[in-house]
């Protein structure tokens, strides 16, 4: 059996604007737009206050640009191996052979 592995990031675009002296998501909107990104303003805000499951690589360029970092400053990665689950009882239920499970056969029986 292989061991599975959880994956998880951490969104630091928050900190690195304030690294740089941009605290506001409005500040950001402008700076997008120089280069080419066309976000609204509640887009913008999302994308600083949240966690993004989804973004384009042209916006991860752009903000790595206008805050001179690497995506690897931006999206944190964490990888750990997670334990196989147990079974309730404790002990792992012994395995059924299905050669000798033979289904009943139904009856109908008249009203």
């Amino acid at each position: 059996m292989s061991m599975k592995r959880q994956v998880s990031y951490r969104w630091r675009l928050r900190e690195m604007m304030a690294a740089r002296g941009v605290f506001t998501a409005t500040e950001l909107v402008p700076l997008l737009h120089e280069r080419g990104i066309d976000l609204s303003s509640s887009q913008v805000h999302r994308l600083v206050t949240g966690t993004p499951e989804r973004l384009s690589l042209p916006v991860l360029a752009a903000l790595c640009d206008i805050l001179e970092v690497t995506p690897a400053d931006l999206v944190v990665t964490t990888a750990a191996n997670v334990a196989p689950r147990k079974a309730a009882a404790g002990e792992a239920p012994a395995p059924v052979d299905l050669a000798t499970v033979r289904p009943r056969r139904a009856r109908v029986r008249p009203d």
